[in-house]
């Protein structure tokens, strides 16, 4: 907790969902895998934290909707809802136990600004005005895959896109997008080693 703390102001319904979380997820992952068995040890900084990164990066109107495509087990969409209670998010994934995870864990921290779909991509037909993920698949290949979901009405400072969290040297995945492009290095943000090589992606669409 004092990870967040240390980079964001939270009320303290905030506070007790942030300690909620950090207790019911190595209580998951000891049933099901969601995040690496070697990982869950580091899940403030190499899960919470990092999908706040996207919170760091835009200040989101009342009423913004999020898609989280291939959530797994509600990342970065839960820690997110939380931070945005005025938003909607709706988190999909192919996995059903994966999205099991999430939607019970929303569902005992007391967050209904969530909704969940077990499927594809192809099988979501809503438009949002953000589509947000960590590291799903190349950026070349998703921004084709989730155009039909970001809504042509804009109403945010950044215009409606998609907004990623990666790692490493990102040159051939960028080097085909036309579409207007903003590339933010993670340690920006936040001090800690592991954001040395980790980047959020804006892509305008």
């Amino acid at each position: 907790m004092d990870t967040i703390l240390k980079y964001f102001t939270l009320t303290g319904k905030q506070k007790q969902q942030f300690e909620q979380i950090g207790n019911l997820y190595p209580e998951w992952n000891a049933k099901i895998n969601v995040i690496s068995r070697k990982d869950i040890d580091n899940l403030w900084v190499n899960h919470i934290l990092h999908s706040l990164a996207i919170a760091k990066f835009i200040n989101p109107v009342t009423g913004t909707t999020f898609l989280d495509m291939g959530t797994g087990g509600g990342f970065p969409g839960i820690p997110l809802a939380i931070m945005w209670p005025e938003c909607k998010l709706h988190l999909i994934d192919r996995i059903g136990k994966k999205i099991k995870v999430a939607q019970d864990i929303a569902q005992q921290i007391g967050l209904d600004n969530v909704t969940f779909q077990h499927g594809d991509i192809g099988e979501c037909r809503n438009t949002y005005d953000f589509v947000v993920s960590r590291a799903v698949m190349r950026l070349d290949e998703l921004l084709p895959l989730i155009k039909k979901n970001v809504s042509r009405t804009s109403r945010n400072a950044y215009p409606n896109g998609l907004i990623c969290l990666k790692g490493g040297d990102l040159s051939s995945e960028l080097h085909g997008i036309k579409n207007p492009v903003i590339e933010e290095p993670l340690n920006r943000y936040f001090d800690e080693p592991f954001f040395e090589t980790k980047k959020l992606i804006y892509v305008q669409i």
